[in-house]
């Protein structure tokens, strides 16, 4: 699976945008119910991950042989317990917390370092679009997951070498949307007239470029977010990523596979959070999409 760009994800950069732009925006984003939906499944899945070591009902880490796989609904357990008799609700809360940590944090880091390079190539144009874009195009002949795995596995299982791979993995589709966008906005009139005027390269990106470029690829950014989620669980799956007694949802899938044909609920609720939390920021990054385009 290759993390491929796809055009109608987005949004056609908003040129020598009004003051009433992103007021306009945000009243478009408030009448799609879906996406705000998402929004607010997201906001309190954030919420979740900040408070949710003072919310748990119980210790997320504390074992029981005793009371190992109770199904869902037992008494002082809602959603039943894990392999080793801990409380999957709060498991599942803090949870949130590292799994939102590992899917976040490498799509931040690809849209600084993509993003930059995306915009100076697209700007330079020539020999410097040329390096940057054909060393881009390199990683494309590997599918995402493998890329992330083969990373992973030659640097070291661990949170801090899972989240430098799949920053490597989100860099050159989010390098290649910055480059689309500010090569248009390169050729705008205003851009030529700030030209003219005798301001230099930086003046003109940093006053007219950046302000058109960086909401396209910060919607097309959000979609990886869910993509991001899936491969890091993939790799505390694998063993690549997050290391036991953590509670990471991929991680969770894995320590409960044995589980899934005596209490097939509860070693499901691990990937229901994963699924509800990707579909929700992906219809999230639709929303944002659609409510930039000026042509809704």
């Amino acid at each position: 699976m290759n993390v491929a760009v796809d055009a109608t994800k987005i949004p056609a950069p908003i040129f020598e945008r009004s003051p009433g732009y992103w007021s306009s925006v945000f009243r478009r984003f408030r009448r799609d119910p879906v996406a705000l939906f998402a929004a607010a499944v997201v906001g309190a899945l954030v919420l979740l991950a900040l408070f949710g070591p003072w919310l748990t009902p119980a210790d997320p880490y504390k074992s029981s042989m005793l009371s190992r796989l109770k199904p869902i609904g037992t008494e002082g357990y809602p959603l039943g317990t894990d392999e080793l008799g801990r409380d999957m609700l709060s498991r599942l809360m803090i949870g949130a917390r590292l799994s939102l940590f590992m899917g976040i944090t490498p799509v931040i880091c690809a849209f600084v370092i993509g993003s930059s390079l995306g915009i100076l190539a697209g700007y330079a144009g020539g020999a410097i679009n040329t390096v940057i874009m054909r060393t881009i195009d390199v990683f494309y002949a590997f599918p995402s997951v493998l890329l992330a795995i083969a990373l992973s596995g030659a640097l070291g299982a661990g949170i801090t070498n899972a989240l430098l791979s799949l920053t490597i993995v989100f860099v050159p589709p989010i390098a290649r949307v910055a480059e689309s966008v500010t090569t248009q906005v390169r050729s705008r009139d205003f851009v030529e007239a700030a030209r003219a005027s005798g301001a230099d390269a930086f003046t003109i990106v940093r006053v007219h470029v950046l302000g058109n470029v960086l909401g396209p690829i910060f919607v097309y950014s959000t979609s990886l977010i869910a993509v991001s989620m899936i491969l890091a669980s993939g790799l505390s799956f694998l063993g690549l990523g997050v290391k036991p007694p953590e509670p990471e949802w991929g991680l969770m899938l894995n320590t409960l596979r044995t589980a899934i044909y005596t209490q097939p609920w509860v070693a499901a609720l691990p990937g229901a959070m994963i699924f509800i939390t990707s579909i929700s920021f992906n219809t999230l990054s639709d929303g944002l999409r659609s409510a930039m385009d000026v042509k809704q």
